[in-house]
């Protein structure tokens, strides 16, 4: 059991490594850190969408931008697609579950906004098929996926593909992602005026 659980730590801190030399991805993180607050100052806001585990890091993402992250502020605006069960369910049943996400962006989204497209093989129907929807309504698109991007790869205009082929890897980079990101915003609105409220 010992070997197990230290082989399991070895192996996230080798895939820790590899994000951290991946000069390409840090650059990524820094351009899609831009983005967010670019879109934050014009007034839009973020989608989020995944499956699973995946789908928890969608919620968690949406509760550090509306709550907080790390800093006293208000609240900024960010969506988890898969958050409501009735929408989820009723378009589900409906149409199919490719369109549960895709229905939502047509819905929700306008020109501007950002989506966040959560999966770790990239191929996720119901992810690229939003991508696919965000892309016809100029809404910036950014991937979360493994090592190869998958089909979500040719539809991100943002890729952020963790080094890694093992899903509990890739996961557990894809919150320390989401953790870089949150704070990065919050420090980039923060310097350029973006929050006015006295919180004491």
């Amino acid at each position: 059991m010992l070997d197990y659980i230290r082989a399991n730590i070895q192996e996230s801190i080798m895939v820790k490594e590899a994000l951290l030399r991946d000069e390409l991805l840090m650059k990524t993180i820094e351009q899609v850190t831009q983005v967010c607050i670019d879109a934050y100052q014009r007034g839009n806001k973020l989608l989020i969408c995944g499956n699973g585990g995946s789908a928890s890091d969608a919620l968690h993402m949406v509760g550090e931008l509306v709550g907080r992250y790390q800093m006293e502020r208000r609240g900024i605006a960010a969506i988890a697609l898969n958050a409501n069960p009735t929408v989820m369910t009723a378009i589900s049943n409906d149409y199919e579950f490719e369109n549960v996400f895709s229905k939502q962006v047509i819905a929700l989204g306008k020109e501007g906004d950002v989506l966040f497209g959560i999966s770790t093989s990239g191929n996720s129907a119901n992810v690229v098929s939003a991508l696919q929807e965000a892309k016809e309504q100029n809404i910036y698109t950014i991937g979360m996926t493994g090592s190869t991007g998958g089909k979500i790869k040719l539809l991100a205009d943002y890729l952020l593909n963790v080094p890694s082929e093992n899903t509990p890897r890739i996961q557990e980079m894809h919150i320390l992602l989401i953790h870089t990101l949150c704070g990065l915003i919050e420090k980039g609105l923060q310097k350029q005026g973006f929050w006015v409220e006295d919180f004491e």
